[in-house]
């Protein structure tokens, strides 16, 4: 669900502000006043803080352009782009898929620099001919300046900044291997994020200003662990099949027992949910659903045998136990399917999947720990937790083995 405020859209992409974003522009808005007196003492107080304030909205104006940048070459692409959204460290355009080649990432990565490098010279060629110690004149050549900086920061090579992407794109170009790039890119990220936060944290002594660096490097470094779990989880997903995750919570059933007896022996003593196969003479004969039982006159119940209501298992919606546990995630997500059955080789039900059994076989491989109350909670709700984006990462991870495919 998105966060924060909108407050329209550009382009056609939704426009959002983090309430944090509220806190840095009155910051800087602030701190800006306050230099701007120092620096240029014949200006009155009142020039200095509006000044001020309009040097801190056009940052952030700035940095829209920038990730507008990224969005518009991304929609070039074919790429959905939901929204752009301001925040306490800047911006973020939530672009719902990666690039298909390492070219096209690196365009997308490439742009919202370039952006920052074209505003820069604009501004410097604005600035130039204007009086230095206007208020005007100064506003121009600080955003021109912000804008630089803005570029040149960046182009750091880790992520989750720009040149943390161009570095993924590179390292995908010569390895062909994306998850393999996103490793080596978070990994410099981490570097940088702790160099921030150790470098701030000893030159504050000296400056108290730097301290922000800290907590720079600390929203870097978040940032570049969040990128490495969910390559790992990606990665995971791929790396399990049916198998890994099924269990037999179902019942065997005779086939030639009645409807009538069917439902006296299991339908109003068991768990409405419970899924239930027919077998006769060693063979599975179908799945028998209770709404299928429902279709038949209570008449016909004592006549009637459960083969004559189990739906065939080739007819059910099934995989098999070598199926990617990625493509499984998709199938129930695709079909809206509260679950489904794997078949083994020979064509018997092997065992079942839903919801609860993929976060288990997930949190096991990762070895994570995962309550078996909330596996059970997630069974019974059919969903994924609302911070646990499964679906949208076993999409994202079958787009990736589509394009490498592809390309291999």
């Amino acid at each position: 669900m998105q966060s924060g405020w909108r407050i329209g859209s550009i382009f056609g992409i939704p426009l959002y502000i983090d309430p944090s974003w509220l806190i840095i522009l009155a910051f800087f808005s602030f701190a800006n006043g306050i230099n701007l007196q120092q620096d240029y003492p014949g200006w009155s107080s009142g020039t200095a803080w509006l000044i001020g304030f309009f040097m801190a909205l056009l940052l952030f104006l700035s940095v829209l352009l920038h990730e507008l940048g990224h969005s518009l070459v991304a929609r070039s692409q074919g790429i959905k782009v939901s929204s752009i959204t301001l925040f306490l460290f800047g911006g973020i355009a939530a672009i719902d898929r990666e690039s298909k080649t390492p070219g096209l990432s690196f365009q997308v990565a490439i742009a919202g620099p370039t952006v920052s490098f074209c505003l820069f010279i604009l501004l410097t060629s604005i600035a130039l001919p204007l009086p230095e110690l206007s208020p005007f004149g100064v506003l121009v050549k600080s955003l021109a300046e912000i804008n630089l900086i803005l570029a040149l920061f960046n182009l750091i090579p880790g992520l989750p900044l720009d040149g943390g992407q161009i570095l993924k794109a590179a390292v995908w170009k010569v390895t062909g291997d994306r998850f393999k790039a996103i490793y080596w890119a978070a990994k410099s990220g981490k570097l940088i994020g702790w160099t921030g936060i150790l470098g701030g944290v000893i030159f504050s002594f000296w400056i108290p200003g730097l301290l922000w660096i800290s907590l720079l490097g600390w929203f870097i470094l978040r940032n570049a662990n969040a990128y490495e779990q969910v390559t790992n989880v990606q990665q995971t997903l791929l790396n399990l099949t049916a198998a890994d995750a099924m269990t037999r919570e179902f019942r065997v059933i005779d086939a030639n027992m009645n409807l009538q007896q069917f439902a006296n022996d299991h339908l109003l003593r068991a768990n409405q949910t419970e899924v239930y196969f027919a077998a006769s003479e060693g063979r599975y004969r179908g799945l028998v659903s209770i709404d299928d039982l429902r279709s038949i006159e209570r008449s016909q119940w004592e006549t009637q045998t459960v083969h004559s209501i189990a739906k065939p298992l080739p007819e059910i919606n099934h995989v098999d136990e070598k199926t990617l546990l990625v493509d499984v995630i998709n199938r129930l997500e695709t079909d809206n399917l509260p679950r489904i059955t794997v078949l083994s080789p020979a064509g018997a039900v092997s065992g079942l999947i839903d919801r609860g059994d993929i976060v288990r076989a997930l949190a096991q491989k990762l070895n994570v720990m995962i309550p078996e109350a909330q596996i059970k909670q997630i069974k019974a709700e059919g969903s994924y937790p609302p911070g646990l984006q499964i679906a949208t990462l076993a999409q994202q991870a079958a787009e990736t083995r589509s394009i490498e495919n592809n390309q291999s």
